[in-house]
């Protein structure tokens, strides 16, 4: 019987290599016809395997042996007796079923009676969204001068809502002014913290804009600092606009967007020195 087996390799003699390795047999006891053959294209571009079919002659399997079928068992004489029907217990009487206990609901933290709407629109979207995140925090607004809200957060899960340098504490707070703001006639600015973290993060960030200044000033040359959000670029500005010897501008688009701070060279005094005449 002969079979048959196709083969690719990067030349003709290749696949015939693996062929004859995956048949066990020497190129005597096989025959070859090439279906394709190797290109190389040009600089590796457009290269092709070559492609051969080995033919190979296996013995023929001898047919399989009959088996003999065993010749059928006479009848039994006597019949099995019927057993007789075994009387089944009675079931015992269902107890009646126990009431599962129903789980409890989470408790809301009543809100205060003088809150007024605004409040109350904060308080609810904030403490359902820290219900949301499996967070249990205190909730404390207060209105600022401008008109706007402060909301300050505290409990054990802060770490989670303030995330990877204020990430989340930002996001959250995106989302109350959307949600707040959303079918008010007028716009109020919602200001969310946790912990006091925007607090130190602006002490920090003013610590950083006066070391940059000082490297720009020493080093007569501009500063580039790490990429921020609008409300840190803002605080980097803000320390820095009555800082001699140095200006600040942004460069680059969200979220890479970065401040630099550059040096300023001191502007000629006009004091020159005056020429003397002689009598």
């Amino acid at each position: 019987m002969i079979k048959y087996l196709e083969k690719t390799g990067r030349t003709m003699e290749e696949a015939i290599a693996a062929a004859l390795a995956e048949l066990g047999l020497s190129e005597e006891e096989i025959s070859v016809e090439v279906l394709e053959r190797a290109k190389s294209g040009f600089l590796g571009i457009g290269a092709q395997p070559a492609v051969i079919r080995v033919s190979y002659e296996v013995p023929d399997e001898p047919a399989p042996a009959k088996k003999e079928v065993p010749a059928p068992k006479k009848a039994e004489e006597k019949k099995a007796e019927p057993k007789k029907a075994e009387k089944k217990a009675a079931p015992a009487p269902k107890k009646p079923e126990e009431k599962k206990a129903e789980p409890k609901k989470a408790e809301k933290k009543a809100v205060p009676a003088d809150e007024d709407a605004e409040f109350a629109a904060v308080r609810g979207f904030i403490s359902g969204l820290m219900e949301r995140m499996g967070v249990e925090a205190e909730i404390e607004i207060a209105r600022r001068d401008n008109g706007g809200i402060n909301v300050k957060l505290s409990g054990s899960g802060m770490g989670a809502i303030i995330g990877r340098r204020g990430e989340t504490l930002d996001a959250i707070q995106h989302l109350t002014n959307y949600v707040v703001n959303r079918d008010s006639d007028k716009h109020m600015h919602i200001s969310v913290d946790a912990e006091n973290y925007r607090a130190k993060r602006e002490e920090s960030l003013t610590k950083l804009a006066e070391k940059m200044a000082e490297k720009a000033i020493k080093y007569k040359r501009s500063m580039a600092l790490e990429p921020m959000n609008s409300y840190e670029r803002h605080v980097i500005h803000t320390a820095l606009q009555n800082y001699e010897g140095v200006t600040t501008s942004s460069t680059g688009v969200e979220p890479n967007r970065r401040v630099v701070v550059s040096y300023v060279r001191p502007e000629p005094s006009d004091n020159k020195p005056q020429s003397r005449e002689w009598a």
